[in-house]
C-alpha cells in the first residue's frame, strides 16, 4: 500500500483547485452532452403493448398518467418464484422522491415480466408502493421491439398526440449515476426546463429554483400533480 500524501494548506488548497477545474469541465462536458440528447432523432414506438397493472391491463401510453414524457425502466424479475435483481433493487432504492418529476411533466415507471401479484409483493417489501410497477405479462413483443432481450434497461418516451416516441436508452454502467431528480431529467428529450438550458425551441422554459417546493406543497401551488 503507497504512503498517504499528506500536504500544507497551501499544497492542499492549490491542488483542489486544480481538482475544481477539472470537475467543472467535466460538468460543462455534461451539460453539453445532454443538449445533444435533447436534440437525438427518435423512433415511433408500435402500437397495441399491454401491461398488467392492480386494477387490470393498461396500455403504453397509460404508463404516462396524462404526463407527457415517462422514463421506464425494465427491472429483472422473470416470474414467480424467482429472486428480485440486486442490481435493480439498488436502483430502485435510489430513486428520489417522484414529486419533483412530476412537476416536469415527466412519469418514471418500472416494468418486470413476473404477475402483478409478485411485483406488489415486492413493493410492498421494500418500501417501493410510491413507484408505479407493472407487470409486462408475457408481453415479449415490447421488450423484442425495445431490444433490450431479458437483461435491465431504462428507456425514456415522449407522448406526441396519438404518437409515443422511443427518445433514450441506457444499460449497464449508464444507470449507475441515476436516482436523483435531475439525472433523470437530463435523459430527457425535455430536459430540465430550465432557462438557463440549451433546448429545442418546442421545450417550454421556467427560471431555476422558482419552482422548485417541499414535495408536499407542489399541490397547493397550483404545480402540474
Amino acid at each position: 500500500m503507497s504512503a498517504l500524501e499528506v500536504v500544507g494548506p497551501d499544497e492542499w488548497k492549490t491542488a483542489h483547485a486544480e481538482l475544481l477545474a477539472a470537475e467543472k469541465a467535466h460538468t460543462r462536458a455534461t451539460d453539453a452532452l445532454a443538449a445533444r440528447r435533447r436534440r437525438a432523432p427518435m423512433m415511433a414506438m408500435g402500437k397495441g403493448h399491454v401491461f398488467a397493472a392492480p386494477g387490470g391491463e393498461v396500455g403504453l401510453s397509460d404508463l404516462f398518467e396524462g404526463r407527457r414524457q415517462l422514463i421506464l425502466y425494465s427491472f429483472m424479475l422473470p416470474d414467480a418464484g424467482s429472486e428480485p435483481c440486486g442490481g435493480c433493487s439498488f436502483f430502485t432504492d435510489q430513486v428520489g422522491h417522484l414529486a419533483h418529476l412530476h412537476q416536469r411533466d415527466t412519469t418514471l415507471a418500472l416494468i418486470a415480466p413476473a404477475p402483478i401479484a409478485t411485483i406488489q409483493a415486492l413493493q410492498a417489501r421494500m418500501g417501493w408502493g410510491d413507484i408505479p410497477f407493472y407487470s409486462t405479462a408475457g408481453n415479449t413483443a415490447f421488450y423484442e421491439e425495445l431490444g433490450i432481450g431479458s437483461g435491465f434497461a431504462l428507456n425514456v418516451f415522449l407522448q406526441e398526440g396519438d404518437r409515443i416516441l422511443r427518445t433514450y436508452t441506457v444499460s449497464g454502467r449508464g444507470t449507475e449515476k441515476l436516482g436523483s431528480t435531475w439525472t433523470f431529467l437530463d435523459l430527457t428529450p425535455m430536459g430540465r426546463q430550465e432557462t438557463w438550458e440549451d433546448a429545442p425551441d418546442w421545450v417550454e422554459q421556467t427560471p431555476p429554483y422558482e419552482w422548485w417546493r417541499l414535495h408536499d406543497e407542489y399541490a397547493s401551488a397550483g404545480a402540474r400533480a
